[in-house]
């Protein structure tokens, strides 16, 4: 069975946008790499320069204190006919070891040469496990909700 255009645009993406929000509801967004793997979202808090430790980053603070979150992935061209994106809301939970951390960290890195250069090991992996989504794109003109 052929893959929907949005898991394909899951899959294939490079960049998405995670948005927390802390106790107070104030949002807060961050581009992330990440992958789509067993129906599950995972991004690497990664050893690019940070100014705090990965416990101390405010996505992690957020996902602590409230684990909804939203993952949205783009596809933009100068020609709007070919725009489309989708916008997972979901629940998060950082993943600090063990075998699901192990296999999160090998699909990252198959998908980013950069990873594969870089000590995950230690680091924590946020999990994104999908409610809903909303997508959308202007080649069919409309809304889904097919993943």
């Amino acid at each position: 069975m052929a893959a929907s255009w949005t898991e394909r645009l899951l899959r294939n993406g490079r960049v998405g946008h995670l948005a927390t929000c802390d106790s107070s509801l104030r949002p807060y967004v961050v581009p992330i790499c990440y992958v789509f793997h067993d129906g599950v979202i995972y991004s690497a808090i990664d050893e690019k320069p940070k100014q705090t430790q990965p416990a101390n980053l405010r996505r992690t603070v957020n996902i602590k204190s409230n684990p909804n979150v939203c993952v949205v992935v783009d596809h933009y061209e100068e020609n709007w006919g070919k725009l489309k994106f989708i916008m997972i809301h979901g629940k998060a939970k950082l993943i600090l070891s063990g075998r699901e951390h192990q296999k999160a960290i090998n699909q990252l890195q198959r998908k980013y040469p950069q990873y594969r250069a870089m000590n995950l090991r230690p680091r924590p992996i946020i999990k994104v496990s999908p409610i809903r989504s909303v997508a959308w794109r202007s080649e069919k003109r409309g809304k889904t909700n097919d993943l």
